[in-house]
């Protein structure tokens, strides 16, 4: 017996088809993939200095950062004209199940780029702050003795 979903009167129903399948068990018609699933959403810090990543050891964290390779979860925070609009874009690719990437100017003049798992903004007396969580495959970790005033 094959059950249907029915539509009770007032009760809104949604159901995602992903292949229709003849009598014969052949796929007749594929759900289109969404067109920018591959792409990802990239915030660009354009101008200033290299953004100053902070290691963060918490347990929300430790689970954004499982996967197939050990990797580290550090915070970031940056000004920004835009912080709501920045955020929503990160949430926007997310809820696509696409990535949302930091590109960021590196000390040595090089660019580099950092998988964004969360991402924040507050308004602060200076204007509005971006706090961006990242992940990163290793972390160097500078000692206070290290460190040039």
């Amino acid at each position: 017996m094959r059950r249907t979903p029915v539509a009770r009167q007032g009760v809104s129903l949604q159901v995602q088809v992903y292949a229709i399948r003849n009598t014969k068990g052949e796929i007749q018609m594929k759900y289109p993939q969404h067109p920018k699933r591959d792409e990802a959403a990239y915030i660009t810090i354009v101008e200033g200095p290299p953004p100053e990543f902070m290691e963060v050891d918490t347990d929300w964290t430790d689970s954004v950062a499982e996967g197939p390779f050990p990797a580290i979860v550090a915070k970031c925070e940056t000004r920004t004209l835009n912080g709501e609009a920045l955020v929503e874009r990160c949430r926007q690719a997310w809820q696509e199940r696409r990535p949302a990437r930091l590109d960021f100017p590196q000390s040595d003049g090089e660019r580099g780029e950092l998988e964004i798992v969360a991402a924040r903004w507050e308004q602060v007396p200076e204007g509005q702050k971006l706090v961006l969580w990242v992940k990163v495959e290793d972390f160097e970790v500078v000692e206070e003795d290290d460190l040039e005033y």
